[in-house]
């Protein structure tokens, strides 16, 4: 297949405990620098669809861009739900990575629960990381707290629990019950334009993904915390927030820019948690200059510059 003049391909690439994951690997394999996407929970590899487009107008096959669906998403593999766990998939990374041979600059990608992914996979054994990234791009996320701000702190209730054993035996009926108490959440926090948004995103998500694969990650989003691994982070790292996020405040991204050495805080006050969407040219531009600083300058961005003086 092909994106403009640039080829990919749909792999797959099976993990060590045997799950399949749906892959698109575009560019060349032997690309001066890899970008790789990391999505969010109950979305899919897709969701990076607006990044793939522009990447490849400003670098074409100077890079090579992978994107895959987590486990129990879009055309990936279901698991047990005992595997549905930000540690787990940041070990799939790390299988892809190795499976696909990636080599040279690397720079992650991650949205919201993908970003966190990045995060566990650098606060792996170096041992257990196949590639060291150049670069670390963190869209809309945070390094853990997730249940102390935003409606996040929906998790800290007890009912949680309660929620994911009633979700296998039941999924339609445990919908309805998590409906309402989220909506309701909603109504006492934000705006009404606000909460019209945050409704239809819930409604989507329970679309896209099966109840289990939602529910089945919320005790380990609860627990999640690699707060220890971020002073020891090396790769270059640029944090993107919105203004309007309700789910990962902005005050996570200024928790990780005041511990990550070096790192970079891009701040967009009226966008939301959907950031890959709401500011989609934003996002990748944060990426290219990602990508810049390992070979080179981004050549639409100097055409550009060139043009002006």
């Amino acid at each position: 297949m092909t994106t403009g003049s640039t080829a990919y391909t749909e792999r797959t690439v099976t993990v060590r405990d045997g799950v399949r994951l749906a892959v698109r690997d575009q560019g060349p394999i032997d690309a001066e620098a890899t970008v790789v996407l990391l999505h969010g929970l109950c979305l899919e590899q897709g969701s990076w669809a607006g990044q793939i487009r522009q990447l490849t107008w400003r670098w074409g096959s100077r890079i090579r861009i992978i994107s895959y669906d987590h486990r129990g998403h879009g055309r990936s593999d279901t698991a047990p739900t005992s595997t549905y766990v930000v540690e787990q998939l940041a070990a799939d990374l790390a299988d892809v990575l190795a499976a696909l041979d990636v080599t040279g600059p690397l720079t992650l990608v991650g949205h919201s629960m993908g970003g966190m992914v990045a995060l566990s996979y650098l606060g792996r054994p170096p041992a257990d990381r196949p590639v060291e990234p150049h670069g670390v791009v963190l869209v809309a996320t945070a390094a853990g707290r997730l249940a102390e701000r935003g409606v996040a702190r929906l998790l800290a209730s007890p009912a949680t629990d309660v929620l994911c054993k009633f979700a296998t035996r039941a999924p339609q009926r445990a919908v309805r019950v998590l409906t309402k108490p989220v909506r309701a959440a909603m109504a006492l926090q934000v705006g009404d334009h606000a909460r019209a948004t945050l409704s239809s995103l819930f409604e989507t998500a329970m679309a896209a993904a099966s109840l289990t694969t939602a529910v089945g990650f919320l005790p380990g989003l609860r627990s999640y915390d690699q707060f220890s691994t971020l002073a020891a982070i090396r790769a270059r790292t640029t944090i993107i927030s919105g203004g309007a996020d309700l789910l990962t405040p902005p005050s996570h991204s200024r928790d990780m820019a005041d511990a990550i050495p070096g790192a970079t805080h891009v701040h967009i006050p009226t966008a939301g948690h959907m950031l890959p969407h709401d500011a989609s040219e934003e996002v990748a531009d944060a990426i290219s200059r990602m990508i810049a600083t390992g070979i080179g300058a981004d050549p639409v961005a100097t055409e550009q510059f060139a043009n002006a003086a």
